[in-house]
């Protein structure tokens, strides 16, 4: 596996410009608005740093073998390069930002990743 996945809890806000503006003053620009894929998939190429901003979500990292991590608003995660991830299953409300260091473009790859 190419690294695994760090998960910060309860540490954001519910508001998508919130988690927008953090992470543009940190360095991860290019965001966006929307859920995760719930395919298993990958970004060879970059990182990735969601931030839930509603509702909740049972996420699995590194792959169909991989851990099962439950995320909620509030929760950001932050995903290497190679770590595939997948949405199990989530409430109707769900909704993250995502972005990616210094504004790159991500490639999108189906399957397990470097898992």
């Amino acid at each position: 596996m190419s690294g695994d996945a760090v998960i910060h809890r309860g540490v954001g806000k519910a508001d998508p410009e919130w988690f927008e503006n953090r992470f543009a003053a940190n360095g991860w620009t290019g965001a966006w608005r929307n859920g995760v894929y719930g395919y298993h998939h990958y970004h060879a190429t970059t990182h990735e740093v969601l931030g839930c901003y509603a509702g909740t979500a049972r996420l699995q990292l590194g792959g169909p073998a991989g851990e099962v991590h439950d995320i909620a608003a509030g929760d950001v995660v932050v995903i290497p390069a190679g770590l595939a991830h997948c949405n199990l299953g989530s409430s109707a409300d769900f909704a993250v930002v995502g972005a990616y260091p210094s504004g790159v473009s991500p490639d999108l790859q189906d399957g397990a990743g470097d898992a």
